[in-house]
């Protein structure tokens, strides 16, 4: 029987030696730089098409536009002050991993300048990066999962500018 097991163990154990990536790991925050600040609705469009408006008044218009990673599909809510970017709020797929995300943020930002806790729950802000203001929220359960990341203008000349992050906490009807 100790024969049986102990060959049983040899000949499963090669896959203790196989390589495992995690999921986001070739994910590229270059990917969303196309929604920060001051990008244009037409260079938006000509890249992702024309995403499904979500409000609009006079002078401020917020779009859903999807980008596809691997086999999943996830949201960027871009808002647009006169067809220029002010702001854009993005719902990250729970698979991807918090730490590397995290340390991808890290690396191209440099280190955050609020960190806070909440029970399971961190958030994550850069308070003036190019003009822009950073924000990333996490979670843990029992592994550690991206929320969100939002990135808006730090321009304060904006007749009615409601960040769009303030905006998606109060409206629970965004599809």
């Amino acid at each position: 029987m100790k024969k049986v097991i102990f060959f049983m163990l040899i000949a499963f154990s090669w896959q203790l030696y196989a390589k495992v990536d995690a999921f986001n790991y070739n994910f590229s925050l270059e990917i969303l730089e196309d929604f920060y600040p001051d990008k244009t609705l037409e260079s938006i469009e000509k890249k992702y098409n024309k995403g499904s408006s979500i409000l609009s008044n006079a002078d401020y218009k917020i779009n859903k536009y999807l980008i596809n990673h691997q086999r999943y599909t996830f949201p960027v809510f871009v808002q647009y002050y006169k067809e220029k970017s002010v702001d854009f709020y993005v719902r990250l797929p729970s698979y991807f991993v918090h730490d590397i995300f995290h340390a991808s943020l890290i690396k191209k930002l440099g280190k955050q300048d609020i960190y806070s806790k909440y029970e399971e729950s961190a958030s994550y802000t850069w308070k003036n990066i190019k003009d822009a203001k950073h924000f990333y929220r996490a979670e843990c359960t029992i592994t550690c999962f991206p929320i969100f990341y939002s990135v808006m203008t730090n321009k304060s000349d904006l007749p009615g500018y409601v960040p769009i992050l303030k905006q998606m906490l109060n409206q629970s009807s965004w599809k």
